[in-house]
């Protein structure tokens, strides 16, 4: 029981290691990258203590070596799900009467594990599982991560001490409750953080989770699950299942005992799981919680009064790392003619100059996209481009599939501000721009903030305090995470809490406080300590 009001570690963000050539940092990384490369793991699902292997398994490559086969992993049945959703709810009672402070200990405990003997592991997973370079890496698995875990302890007790007033007579209470049923967490390939935070976030506010990790990510998902298990995370209250998408959605759905979805993944699948969960609302045993981050077409605009090479660097770095796929890449952007010819001269110069290859080369900023699928998707828009008479490629343009899934970084010109790359959530290495005359200023935002059904990330880039307030209020409701002056990229928890809003998600901001209250049902009591014993009030007296 609580004997004291216990203060948690003041969370700090972990600071990013630089890598540099010679440093103890990139030794380790690249021995474990080789370590990992040679070998062939065995991934079975994860279900309350028991590991199942299925025997029909899938095999896990790099996107930069796709023949390369790093290992394979077990596909869930039906009966391997509805088992996982037994063993959440087997556990939920002695987890979420566990004291708040011993939760608290399990993920500051990862999180410390991250920083130290696991950093190099989970890096160089990530660097292979989804062709990352290291300071992606470094900033998403171990930094980001790192983060998540630490500033959500501190959000929980922030949560846990919002306390109603009470007086002499009365004392107010608000108990945060978990969830009444499981929670469902559904993640995706491009963020390991990502997929860890949304089991995490959820079980640390004392619920209990069925976790489905994207296929393209189970490599180094199974790095999160050796340190949540090292870290003390009991049996059955993160359960892990692969396999077929819709089989393991519809199974939970079925469920009386769902209580909730924490998703981050595409506009399209979120919009039928809302359908799904509708249809079935009868038949669950309260209102599920539906919590999701979704697609993007995020933007950059130039004001005239811009600085061009910070214009630039912005677009080089927010449409380009990680080769496109980050939820919050820049993908279009607006530039005014004044600018252009400059801008266009600076902009092809910093992707000829982009090295592309294997993560393991540290001279490499460009490396693979994630599958196939990808590729092929992306190497259609690139092909169109070239036969549309409203638009030009500038720059790239070229791509290679037969070791890698190598899309060149690839800059499109449009005089169509309506053009398809510049509506349409792409995923990868494809910027599209229009060039704008510069007294159609207020008309461009207006058009930025109409092009577009997503609402995630966005970026001004202005020296003209006016025209930075004017777009301030003018994209109100075009990205969730605005920036001034900075690439669109790059959120940091504890200081830019991240989502979107129109077809991006529902806003519930990863990385502070609001995210973690959709995952508690707050109890008040009322404690009287003086009680009544007579019903009648002073009014009714002669």
């Amino acid at each position: 029981m609580l004997k004291g009001f216990f203060h948690v570690p003041k969370a700090v963000n972990e600071p990013v290691k630089s890598y540099a050539p010679n440093s103890p940092e990139k030794k380790a990384v690249l021995e474990a990258y080789t370590k990992m490369w040679n070998e062939k793991i065995d991934v079975p699902n994860y279900i309350g203590s028991e590991e199942i292997r299925t025997g029909n398994t899938r095999n896990m490559s790099a996107p930069h070596d796709h023949k390369h086969i790093v290992g394979t992993y077990h596909l869930a049945e039906k009966k391997h799900v509805e088992q996982a959703i037994a063993n959440a709810l087997e556990a939920k009672d002695a987890w979420a009467n566990l004291a708040w402070e011993q939760r608290a200990a399990i993920f500051l405990k990862a999180a410390e594990l991250i920083a130290g003997p696991y950093r190099a592991r989970i890096n160089a997973a990530t660097m292979i599982a989804q062709s990352k370079t290291i300071y992606q890496a470094e900033i998403d698995a171990s930094c980001e991560l790192i983060d998540f875990l630490r500033f959500n302890v501190e959000f929980m007790t922030q949560i846990y001490n919002d306390q109603p007033k009470s007086d002499s007579s009365v004392w107010n209470r608000l108990e945060y409750r978990p969830l009444e049923g499981f929670v469902y967490a559904v993640t995706p390939f491009n963020f390991t953080a990502i997929a860890a935070n949304l089991p995490a976030s959820a079980a640390m506010m004392g619920n209990v989770v069925v976790w489905k990790p994207s296929d393209s990510q189970v490599f180094s998902a199974k790095i999160i699950i050796d340190i949540f298990k090292e870290a003390g995370v009991p049996d059955g209250v993160i359960n892990v299942v692969f396999g077929d998408a819709q089989m393991v959605s519809d199974t939970v759905y079925a469920s009386p005992d769902f209580a909730g979805i924490h998703f981050t993944g595409s506009t399209h699948v979120f919009k039928d799981i809302f359908k799904h969960i509708g249809n079935n609302i009868h038949t669950y045993k309260t209102y599920p919680r539906i919590v999701g981050e979704t697609g993007g077409k995020d933007f950059i605009v130039a004001h005239p009064t811009a600085n061009v090479k910070q214009v630039v660097t912005g677009i080089s770095r927010g449409a380009f790392e990680f080769q496109g796929q980050k939820c919050s890449a820049a993908s279009r952007a607006y530039i005014p003619q004044s600018m252009w010819a400059e801008a266009k001269e600076l902009l092809i110069k910093d992707v000829k100059s982009f090295k592309m290859g294997s993560p393991e080369d540290f001279g490499n900023f460009i490396t693979a996209v994630i599958h196939e699928g990808s590729f092929d998707k992306l190497a259609s828009f690139i092909d169109q481009a070239k036969k549309d008479s409203d638009a030009e490629i500038i720059v790239g343009g070229n791509y290679d599939k037969s070791k890698g899934y190598f899309i060149e970084p690839t800059v499109i010109v449009t005089t169509n501000p309506k053009y398809a790359t510049m509506e349409t959530e792409l995923f990868g290495p494809v910027m599209t721009i229009y060039v704008y005359e510069d007294a159609k200023w207020a008309e461009t935002l207006k058009l930025v903030d109409e092009t577009s059904p997503y609402a995630l990330t966005g970026a001004i880039f202005s020296g003209d305090r006016y025209a930075i307030a004017e777009a301030t209020e003018a994209l109100k409701n075009a990205a969730g995470n605005f920036y001034i002056n900075d690439k669109p990229t790059g959120a940091v928890v504890g200081m830019q809490p991240f989502g979107g809003a129109r077809a991006s998600g529902t806003n519930d901001k990863a990385g502070s406080p609001l995210n973690l209250l959709r995952w508690v049902s707050p109890r008040t009591i009322k404690e009287t300590f003086v009680t009544a014993e007579d019903y009648r009030y002073p009014f009714l007296g002669e």
